[in-house]
């Protein structure tokens, strides 16, 4: 909801495009990184440049600050609600609190009742470990609930009145039913988000998980005892990453930007980590400094070999793969060594940030293109309609909801899904995978016609004209 009032700002502004549709998201991830500075740097000062530089440049941050999808607008209302919220726990200053649940409402309109769910369940997680229920119910501020429904209540009764089946379809379907059940197609292993927080933590992941651990160790030791609150604010970013990916792995219904929200409390908690580290005197864990020098120097040789890996789903071994293997040798050992020289972690952030941004220079200069052709539904859109001047009504089978997805956008036309039993009545175009063939269609599309249009070679697509019942070849009006 949030996400289609900036888009529908940002298509008054500039136009209906690819690049007005993902300008919301890239326009919450950076208010989403200049509030983690302002809270480091008024709070926690000193951490404020690694805080904003490490959320900033970690790799699902980067992904989904470029999609057109409403993941980033709940990730940044959450963060800036969970930081508002902490600043009010140690200063008891209600304008914080106020905000948090004005964010908190944001977040409910950006993906409904997900964001005061995760919070909720943040909060009284740490009140758990404190020992202290009072953290947790001290927080419910009656201003504050007026402010939440205030702000997220006139949207959901404004579309209930328009629309009867609003509650049904977006709360019981959209929301418990995605939890419990595989009704929207997105089954997953329990373990799915752990390679997932990998990636997405890129090349973060080996120093976050280490603040983890040493942070959990920390608050094992201190079990019963009152906690410092530098301590306490690391025990409630630790939860705050942990407890939506395990929810989330309960889910029987997994997508990768379920657990956006996560991220930013393990960059935070990683921006205190190195913080801590460099202030002391001994020097970081050759292990932990092997493994991240291999993984952010890996970066721009992943980059260079994108294509390779795509096409092939594997590396041969060639002129190119030996130059991006000497790439990530050299950048290894200049990373690794840096950071085995006192003062520890400070240079961090400096020796990380370049492999980060030849990586990024990499994808843009040599991978656009081919990622455009692969995972964009555009060129698709295009070739139907230079067959299609009519504007007939569209049709999947079994292709990925981002196909669907995006064929709604460009298409601008709501697209029926053949595994649903969405078959229109009358003639339309059908996209599905190439290895479904005419004789199959036909099985399925007893006493219609069906006659091949054209492929899209690169995802693998071929799209079909069907007809209307009885309706022939000759009567399509293209």
């Amino acid at each position: 909801m949030l996400y289609y009032w900036q888009a529908m700002v940002a298509y008054k502004v500039f136009g209906v495009s690819d690049w007005a549709a993902r300008l919301p998201s890239a326009i919450d991830a950076t208010l989403m990184v200049v509030a983690v500075f302002l809270f480091l740097r008024r709070f926690r000062p000193g951490l404020e440049l690694d805080g904003a530089l490490i959320t900033a440049s970690a790799a699902g941050i980067i992904g989904f600050a470029r999609a057109a999808s409403m993941d980033m607008a709940l990730a940044a209302t959450f963060t800036i609600a969970m930081l508002a919220w902490y600043v009010w726990n140690e200063s008891a200053n209600k304008i914080y609190l106020a905000v948090f649940y004005g964010f908190i409402a944001l977040g409910t309109l950006a993906k409904g009742p997900i964001a005061p769910f995760l919070a909720a369940v943040v909060v009284i997680a740490l009140a758990v470990t404190q020992k202290d229920l009072k953290i947790a119910i001290k927080m419910l501020w009656i201003p504050g609930l007026l402010i939440f429904l205030l702000v997220a209540l006139p949207w959901y009764i404004a579309v209930q009145l328009r629309n009867p089946e609003f509650f049904r379809v977006f709360i019981l379907e959209h929301n418990f039913s995605r939890f419990g059940t595989n009704r929207y197609h997105h089954p997953q292993p329990i373990w799915f988000y752990v390679p997932v927080v990998i990636v997405a933590l890129l090349p973060w992941i080996v120093f976050a998980v280490a603040a983890l651990g040493e942070t959990l160790r920390a608050w094992w030791k201190q079990k019963g005892t009152a906690h410092r609150p530098q301590d306490l604010f690391n025990l409630f970013l630790a939860i705050w990453f942990v407890l939506p990916i395990l929810f989330f792995s309960l889910s029987q219904s997994k997508l990768p930007g379920y657990i956006l929200p996560a991220l930013p409390a393990a960059t935070l908690l990683l921006s205190v980590y190195v913080r801590s580290r460099s202030e002391s005197s001994e020097k970081s864990s050759p292990i932990l400094v092997i493994l991240h020098s291999v993984m952010a120097a890996a970066l721009p040789a992943l980059a260079f070999l994108m294509q390779f890996i795509v096409v092939q789903h594997r590396l041969s071994l060639n002129r190119a793969t030996l130059l991006a293997l000497a790439l990530t040798i050299v950048l290894s050992l200049a990373i690794g060594l840096t950071l085995r020289q006192r003062p520890g972690l400070r240079l961090l952030r400096f020796v990380t940030l370049v492999p980060v941004i030849l990586a990024i220079a990499a994808v843009l200069r040599l991978d656009a293109h081919f990622l455009d052709e692969r995972f964009s539904t555009r060129l698709l859109s295009d070739s139907i309609g230079h067959i299609d001047n009519s504007s007939l009504p569209t049709a999947v089978f079994n292709v990925s909801r981002e196909i669907e997805y995006g064929l709604h956008f460009y298409r601008n036309q709501r697209i029926a899904r053949y595994e649903s039993g969405e078959i229109p009545a009358g003639e339309h175009i059908l996209v599905a995978p190439r290895a479904l063939t005419i004789e199959q269609l036909n099985e399925k599309l007893s006493g219609r016609r069906v006659s091949y249009l054209g492929s899209d070679q690169p995802q693998g697509l071929d799209y079909f004209w069907v007809s209307a019942p009885g309706m022939t070849m000759d009567h399509m009006k293209m």
